[in-house]
């Protein structure tokens, strides 16, 4: 027998090799639930297979948040297609999955993608698709050449995370690109983005057409514009208005919204901005890098970032790329509608309104210049017609698509007390500007109204189309009238 200071000291010995053997065995099942690192994208096993989600602009597919990768069936169908470019302006687009931008594809790093590309029988070109998110000849390119009527077939392993362009390099590629052929491919780390309340997709791209900017009718493909880099349109998703009025996307005040923001060219820069907002994160050309605090983002021909912020205010947002006559002139502008509770802490809204009379005169004037000549309109059809794609070009921006104008800076024309009261007061405005303080609709408005310069025709079509649109009067305005208001002054 033991005595007990020696049974003591033996019970402590096996104590002290008990809580050796439980922190040995803790750490044996830490490791073993431990999650593999890889040191190669390459080495990452896939866990079955699924269907990719495919989504038009501007919407985006499901995040893939923290789920294991998977062997990604990707089917995507091209279609060559008429569509519209703007209000009576016609185009035959050459899509990945019948949108322009094509289809949204989101991945994860790990995961290998298995491409179906098929080409519609339909189709008179033959294609392929280069991913800027492949590696491998061409990005897949030099495997997917397929002529109309049939289906390419082959697979990458996704290997960096980031945004990446894809788009046609059958040749002539700018011409495939030009005519609508590129969209974006998001391959997120592993476990995913984090979480954010809204995510759209917005894709510009530059279009060469015949006829010039307006110009009704089908038109066709412009080569030596595109060579020359003489862009008709620069739009966002396609064709002008693709992102405002009903098209506009929405969010909610306090709510954060991700972008993925791309530039299919296929020859311009974008300087991406939204008018009201600053972008609290972006994701520089769709990489690792974060910049913070960004009021405009550049964004090469074949590039993208991902821009994140969170909207404090209600409004209505713009987003444009801000070498600003491709704005407001070309198409590259949308609306980011954005409802809830006013914060007159971080914005006022018009707190004081008065005249101000610069030294040398106050109206602005437009240069002048001899004026187009205008199809002339026969019925009221054609004038509403004609009116519109006036309207769309000239009148857009300030009094918005559905003539509702700019809360606190331009009136409506829908339902305009003001506008159905005298219409030769209206052709004057549009003849020769206006400036000071208006009453529309019971609320005051003082802002510059700039005279147009356009033909007694294009003022007759435009008023027209404002008088029988959106509640208003159905005034029939004609180039007489508008003369006889222009030989008074």
């Amino acid at each position: 027998m033991y005595s007990e200071p020696k049974r003591t000291k033996i019970k402590s010995l096996m104590a002290m090799v008990s809580l050796m053997c439980l922190l040995v065995f803790a750490t044996s099942c830490i490791d073993n639930n431990k999650k593999t690192v890889y040191e190669n994208a390459a080495d990452i096993p896939v866990n079955r297979e699924m269907i990719a989600e495919l989504t038009a602009p501007p919407n985006v597919p499901t995040p893939v948040g923290r789920r294991k990768a998977k062997k990604l069936i990707v089917n995507m169908e091209i279609l060559e297609k008429e569509g519209e470019m703007t209000d009576g302006v016609s185009y035959v687009y050459w899509t990945f999955g019948g949108s322009v931008p094509g289809s949204f594809i989101r991945t994860r790093v790990g995961d290998e993608v298995e491409f179906h590309l098929k080409n519609h029988p339909d189709n008179k070109l033959p294609h392929n698709i280069d991913l800027h998110s492949v590696t491998g000849p061409g990005g897949g390119a030099t495997s997917s050449f397929v002529a109309p009527g049939h289906e390419a077939q082959f697979s990458f392993k996704v290997l960096n995370p980031g945004l990446y362009v894809y788009h046609c390099a059958t040749a002539p590629v700018g011409m495939h690109i030009a005519n609508g052929m590129y969209g974006l491919i998001l391959v997120e780390p592993e476990g995913g983005l984090p979480r954010v309340d809204k995510e759209y997709y917005v894709m510009q791209g530059d279009f060469y057409t015949k006829g010039e900017n307006g110009d009704r009718g089908l038109q066709p493909f412009d080569m030596k514009k595109a060579v020359d880099e003489d862009a008709d349109y620069v739009v966002f998703n396609g064709k002008v208005g693709a992102m405002t009025g009903d098209n506009a996307i929405t969010a909610n005040v306090g709510e954060t919204v991700r972008l993925f923001v791309g530039n299919g060219g296929p020859n311009l820069v974008s300087s991406f901005h939204v008018i009201g907002e600053i972008f609290d994160e972006v994701r520089v050309e769709g990489g690792d890098l974060i910049n913070k605090n960004v009021q405009t983002t550049l964004i090469p021909a074949g590039g993208a970032a991902i821009v994140e912020f969170t909207v404090d205010v209600p409004g209505t947002f713009i987003l444009v790329d801000h070498s600003i006559f491709r704005a407001f002139n070309k198409g590259a502008l949308g609306m980011l509608k954005v409802q809830g509770e006013e914060n007159k802490t971080i914005y006022s809204g018009t707190q004081e309104e008065g005249i101000y009379q610069p030294e040398g005169g106050g109206i602005q004037e437009l240069p002048n210049g001899d004026p187009e000549p205008v199809a002339s309109a026969k019925t009221l059809q054609e004038k509403m017609e004609y009116g519109r794609a006036t309207y769309m070009q000239t009148c857009f921006a300030c009094h918005q698509a559905e003539g509702q104008g700019i809360s606190n800076a331009f009136p409506p024309l829908a339902k305009s007390d003001y506008l159905n009261a005298d219409v030769n007061r209206s052709i004057d405005i549009v003849l020769f500007g206006k400036t000071g303080e208006i009453t529309v609709n019971g609320q005051t408005y003082n802002s510059v109204m700039t005279k147009q310069d356009l033909t007694d025709e294009e003022i007759a079509n435009v008023l027209t189309f404002v008088y029988n649109s959106w509640g208003n009067s159905k005034q029939d305005v004609t180039p007489a009238m508008v003369r006889s208001r222009r030989n008074n002054k």
